[in-house]
Formats: C-alpha cells, structure tokens, sequence
C-alpha cells in the first residue's frame, strides 16, 4: 500500500518556504500547508514565534526571521514592507529619511521605517523593526522608483520627490535644521527639472521653502527652473516653517516666504 503523503509540520513548512527564497506567509497559506484548523495553525506559529524562528508585523501576516536577523526580532523593514503592501493591496511609496538614505543622503540612520500612504495607518512594531506610516496626498502621482533588496524590490521616492516630501513633513524629519542637512547631502543627486515635475504633485508652498532651503545649503545650481516655477504661481507669501509665529520675519521676494526661523545645517 502507498502511504498518504502528510503534510509538513509547522518547522518544516517554515524551512521549506525559505529554501525557495521566500521569506512570508498569511494564515491562510499556513493553514492550508499544515492540513489544521485555525486555532491549531494559530498556535502552531505561535510556537514557532516563541523561538524567533519567526515575527508577525501585521495581523495574519508572518515574515522567517533567519539567524543573522534573529537579534533584531524581525526581518528589516524594506524585506517585509513590500510583500505587506501587496497583500493588503495598499499603493505606497518609502519616503523622507528612509529614501533619503537610499539615495546617499544619510546624515544619521533613521530610527524608523517611512511609508507614504493613501490612507492611515497604525505604525508598525516588529522585534526592534519600527515602521511608521504617513499620508500623502495624490500618492499615485508622486514620481517613485525602485531597489532591489535581498527579498524583492521596494519602492521609493525619487531624489526629487523625496526633497519636497522632507520640506512638507520637516517634523516626522527632525525639524528644520536637520532636513536642511539631509537636503546639503541629496542635491548632487537632484536634477532641476525633475524637481518642477515632483513639485507638481505638492502643496506650492512646499516647492518655496525647499527652493529658499536649497539656496540656504548652496544648491543655487538647482533651483532654478524650481524659482521660475513658483514666480508664475506664488501669489502670496507662506513662512518657512509653518505653525510657527511669523514675528519679524523678513520676507524672501524671490521665493515670496516669511523666513520665520533661522536655518543651521550641521555641514
């Protein structure tokens, strides 16, 4: 007689997954592979959590944690963030800091994750791995690009794209002073008339502050098709950093902006 050919336990579906070079899985997956009810498939990962052979970022959806992660308690966030995205179906981008250091603007490594998204989201905790979420209007607008990773390719934010989106979140990246930094570091790699397309999917006032911060930081270079672009457009003046008292600012004619705050880029 032939034996029934059974299914894999818990750690041998994990080992399995893993030698296709796939590194996550659903419930549902899970539970079909095993052969178990819910709850037994539930505790069945659980167990397999316990040991840090594997984390859950999101609710149903597992990531293996192979052993050079296993002090981090989680893949890194670019290794799950894409296959998470897909699978609850949500366009999204990595932005500000994250993208900034992709793109060789690392002044300090970011403490989280940055993900631009059409909608809220609740950050995620995951071992030592911190993802946090923004929103972004007119995302699918915003020029994007991709990197390879060891576990599939993620989506960013373009050079150009990512300096508007420091400038219009300054506080989710460490103020003023800070994104004046990271901005000295990205302008090698932005190019002047991409700059006026990616300001095409911002708030204008955006595209004055970055245009007056690129010239703080000695960016003139590109911030010219940048400076004709808010000329046709910027009928009134807007402060260089917002929810901030306008006081004696003196106004910048060229980028029609109150200068409400001082600027030091750490150089």
């Amino acid at each position: 007689m032939k034996s029934e050919r059974r299914p894999p336990n818990a750690r041998r579906y994990v080992e399995n997954l893993a030698a296709t070079g796939r590194y996550h899985f659903d419930s549902a997956d899970a539970r079909t592979a095993l052969g178990l009810s819910a709850v037994a498939t539930t505790m069945a990962v659980n167990r397999l959590a316990k040991h840090g052979a594997i984390a859950s970022p999101a609710r149903g959806f597992y990531v293996i944690v192979p052993p050079e992660y296993r002090a981090l308690g989680c893949l890194p966030a670019e290794q799950f963030v894409p296959a998470l995205m897909k699978r609850l179906g949500l366009p999204y981008y990595a932005g500000l800091l994250t993208a900034a250091q992709y793109h060789g603007a690392a002044h300090q490594r970011p403490q989280e994750f940055q993900v631009f998204l059409d909608r809220r989201r609740r950050p995620i905790a995951c071992g030592h791995v911190r993802v946090a979420f923004m929103v972004r209007k007119r995302l699918r607008d915003v020029p994007v690009q991709e990197v390879n990773t060891p576990r599939g390719a993620l989506r960013l934010s373009t050079p150009e794209a990512t300096a508007l989106d420091l400038v219009g979140y300054q506080h989710h990246a460490g103020g003023l002073n800070q994104v004046a930094t990271v901005l000295s570091e990205l302008a090698e790699r932005l190019d002047p008339k991409k700059l006026v397309k990616a300001a095409e999917t911002a708030p204008l006032p955006w595209a004055q502050r970055l245009g007056y911060l690129l010239e703080r930081v000695g960016a003139e270079g590109k911030a010219g098709p940048l400076k004709t672009y808010v000329g046709a457009r910027a009928h009134e003046s807007t402060l260089l950093q917002p929810n901030s008292p306008r006081g004696k600012a003196v106004r910048d004619e060229r980028w029609k902006l109150f200068v409400n705050a001082h600027v030091e880029p750490d150089l």
